[in-house]
């Protein structure tokens, strides 16, 4: 997915970057600290929609942006015509080859400001380069992934169908955008590329048009049924949905379906009350039989909409969310940033620290480690550890953990395990991870999900859930800011 075309040309996505990370490059190399071993984290610092937490997203596409690296001999020109680049830096970009060393959070995994979710490691030109297509492609789809999520838990174990394709901001955030909504929970997309690049489940009947294509609705309705006995979902609300649609699917189903051996599918209702709308339609279909037949809900739903109406007995078993969900409509901006924590001097990693009047932007220096600890007796998750990377959390012991901020606030956790959250994806330049299948991620999503504690997966006002610095990383933290403290 790093090839796209562009005025009938292949477009080289190397190039999706910052002009400063160009000119920074440039100016590495020409004060000869291009090859100087640096790390730089990527770290979100609020969750959106208020939420208890978000899902990581997109690292697969990372890893095909990352394993085809190049820059092409019209990319070299392009910069030449700047005239601000020198001859040297030309020739660098003209042989450049990755060789980075990257650790990330599996795509799936619940997340948490102020954690490392990906780290790159490697000389200064190569790990600042990649912070636009890294920040770009995890806010995108990690900002999905987390809403999806949120709407399919409002939904209560109904089904929810991602139907945005059409009001996603460009052909990338509808593609991509699908396969993050899956990880998150989604049944399916409305977007058939979905399907065919990542085996999203493409779903979807009929629109409004087919309807008024045909003399009247019920004529639309049994043509429909001719061609699809088998899958046969009904769009009820072109005209009237309890006067004219469900009577006219109800006719239709007796008619068309039953005589071929099939059982009706649904009805969908995309527009009205829904909550009454449903509540009556389930009585017809039920009365004439069709007890089986689902009916689905769709026209602007979102994870409040969808909760209030359940909560209203509305008679809903499947959704279709769409513009509010692939676009984030309440909160668009994931706000992932990308930072250095660190160099190396002589074989010794030199922590690196972002001081700031706003404490929120205060970074965690060094080269580090995230520790998720969970009780062994209910399997949910307690809290995380930012550790230094040399650190080892021993869950066969005791262990204190501390609010960084409010360092009075402790508690001495036992019968717990702790287990690593980041893997490596990339030693040296080359890929040593293999990414799962798609409906891995989804289903590994759900079973990390189910170890947060219910007040964590609150809508409104959630339990914070803890992100602790171990103590030698606080207390390094809390040197370098005495250091870098001006009076």
């Amino acid at each position: 997915m790093t090839e796209y075309s562009y005025r009938g040309e292949k477009l080289n996505l190397t190039m999706l970057t910052d002009f400063y990370e160009i000119t920074m490059a440039n100016g590495y190399l020409e004060n000869g600290i291009g090859d100087k071993i640096s790390y730089f984290d990527m770290f979100f610092r609020k969750v959106p929609d208020n939420g208890g937490f978000a899902i990581m997203a997109g690292l697969e596409q990372i890893i095909e942006y990352l394993n085809e690296l190049k820059f092409d001999e019209q990319d070299i020109e392009y910069l030449r015509s700047k005239k601000i680049f020198s001859e040297k830096f030309l020739e660098y970009l003209r042989n450049f080859k990755f060789v980075c060393d990257v650790w990330a959070m599996p795509e799936g995994t619940p997340i948490f400001p102020g954690e490392p979710i990906l780290t790159v490691r490697g000389p200064a030109i190569q790990s600042q380069f990649v912070e636009t297509m890294i920040l770009l492609t995890i806010n995108h789809q990690s900002l999905i992934a987390t809403k999806a999520n949120r709407i399919v838990r409002a939904a209560q174990g109904r089904p929810v169908m991602e139907f945005g394709s059409r009001r996603a901001q460009g052909h990338d955030s509808a593609i991509l955008g699908a396969r993050a909504a899956y990880i998150g929970g989604c049944s399916g997309t409305a977007c058939t590329l979905a399907d065919r690049e990542f085996g999203v489940p493409a779903l979807g009947t009929m629109a409004h048009s087919w309807v008024q294509m045909f003399p009247n609705e019920y004529e639309a309705f049994k043509a429909y049924a001719r061609v699809y006995p088998d899958n046969c979902v009904l769009l009820v609300d072109t005209y009237n949905v309890l006067k004219s649609g469900v009577p006219n699917a109800i006719r239709v189903f007796n008619e068309e379906v039953l005589p071929r051996g099939f059982r009706p599918k649904g009805i969908r209702i995309d527009s009205g009350d829904v909550t009454y709308l449903s509540k009556e339609a389930r009585k017809m279909l039920d009365e004439a039989g069709f007890s089986d037949c689902a009916i689905v809900a769709s026209n602007s739903l979102d994870e409040y909409i969808i909760r209030d109406i359940l909560m209203q007995g509305a008679k809903i078993d499947q959704f279709g969310v769409g513009e509010r969900l692939i676009t984030s409509r309440s909160e668009p901006v994931f706000g992932g940033v990308y930072k250095l924590a660190a160099i190396e001097e002589n074989g010794q990693i030199i922590p690196k620290i972002k001081v700031s009047e706003n404490v929120g932007k205060i970074t965690n220096p060094g080269f580090k480690e995230v520790y998720r600890l969970f009780s062994r007796s209910s399997g949910k998750a307690i809290a995380d550890v930012i550790t230094l990377h040399d650190e080892t959390i021993d869950d066969s012991q005791p262990y204190e953990i501390f609010d960084p901020e409010h360092t009075w606030k402790r508690k001495i956790v036992k019968d717990f395990y702790a287990k690593k959250l980041r893997v490596k994806i990339f030693e040296k330049g080359k890929c040593i991870y293999k990414s799962p299948e798609l409906k891995e991620i989804k289903e590994y999503c759900k079973q990390q999900i189910d170890t947060l504690w219910d007040e964590v997966l609150r809508f409104e006002n959630p339990h914070s859930y803890y992100v602790d610095l171990s103590q030698p990383l606080w207390d390094l933290k809390h040197r370098m800011l005495k250091e870098n403290t001006f009076r």
